[in-house]
């Protein structure tokens, strides 16, 4: 029996580069695709020696061809970071809009279920705590941080079209803060740039009064819960999360306990529509997936950190990509 194929967007990424150990480890064929705009090679290159594994250099927002069969695609290719998306607003817009009706496309034309990656960021600074999958949102349309949370409104609103007017085995999940070892330590999320800091020893920074707070899942976890969820009879949303939330100011104090640096907390001003409270409610995914994050915070940060720590100093220092939005 042929092997089942698999067609990870993004997969060069964090979360992307993860997806294709799982599902190698599950006995697929993966057909990895990354534009390397925000992803690094590095991140796969364990994978190129195996026959189960081939990777496309490919800007999903064009086109995608993938010969041959394909039983399941999962669209992760997207910029996930404020200091991305701020910085190339009208790729992340196409990449959310364009790449993912070109998916939707090629899952069709091969008769493959879709599992599109969505975010938190959809409920905006909510207004509803903690947020569950009913909930709307609460989303500035023009605000900077809209071309990430728009086009990921869109991206399930195209996903749901396609499954009510062609019929097409589609998912959707809705991912909350995550972290693990091959984060990028200068992407601009609160974890990786704390524990960046402290390695530079540099001060940490807070922005607003650090209350606003955050709730952090370690990556094993979330890719177990997106597996759960493909392999589901579920098409409506989902969040995937860990419920355990914490105020950003304790999340430093953590930060500085775990690392043993000497630097203090500085606070800057809060950035525009910066969400002040973010925790799933995952009612859903225990009852539906029998889904439950297993790696508490103190566990999961150890190891993110002593991933960080044998990274080579430069890497600590190393700045975000220039991009030019196109």
């Amino acid at each position: 029996m042929a092997k089942k194929r698999v067609l990870i967007t993004g997969a060069a990424g964090f979360l992307g580069s993860h997806l294709c150990d799982r599902f190698i480890k599950e006995g697929f064929h993966v057909v990895g695709m990354d534009n390397l705009i925000t992803g690094d090679l590095k991140n796969i290159e364990h994978l190129f020696k195996l026959e189960q594994f081939e990777f496309y250099n490919h800007d999903v927002s064009t086109f995608i061809h993938v010969p041959g069969h394909l039983d399941y695609i999962l669209h992760f290719a997207s910029p996930a970071s404020p200091i991305d998306y701020l910085k190339i607003p009208i790729q992340t817009l196409k990449v959310g809009s364009l790449g993912t009706h070109n998916c939707l496309g090629l899952a069709r034309a091969k008769g493959a279920r879709i599992l599109v990656a969505s975010t938190s960021e959809i409920y905006g600074d909510p207004m509803v705590h903690p947020q569950n999958e009913e909930y709307w949102g609460n989303v500035n349309p023009v605000g900077p941080r809209g071309v990430y949370d728009e086009a990921k409104r869109f991206q399930e609103a195209m996903t749901m079209a396609y499954h009510t007017f062609h019929g097409l085995e589609t998912r959707i999940i809705r991912i909350f803060n995550t972290y693990g070892p091959r984060m990028r330590l200068n992407d601009g999320r609160a974890l990786p740039a704390f524990i960046g800091q402290a390695l530079r020893g540099e001060d940490l920074t807070v922005f607003g009064d650090g209350s606003q707070t955050r709730s952090f899942c370690y990556v094993d976890d979330l890719v177990e819960g997106i597996y759960r969820l493909l392999m589901s009879d579920y098409h409506m949303p989902v969040n995937i999360g860990n419920p355990d939330e914490i105020s950003l100011k304790e999340f430093a104090e953590e930060i500085i306990a775990l690392t043993g640096t000497k630097q203090e907390i500085v606070y800057k001003p809060l950035p525009v529509d910066d969400p002040k409270q973010r925790r799933p409610d995952i009612t859903r995914a225990k009852e539906l997936l029998g889904w439950s994050p297993k790696v508490n915070r103190k566990e999961g940060l150890k190891i993110t950190y002593e991933y960080f720590k044998a990274l080579k100093p430069e890497e600590w220092f190393k700045q975000p990509k220039e991009f030019v939005s196109r």
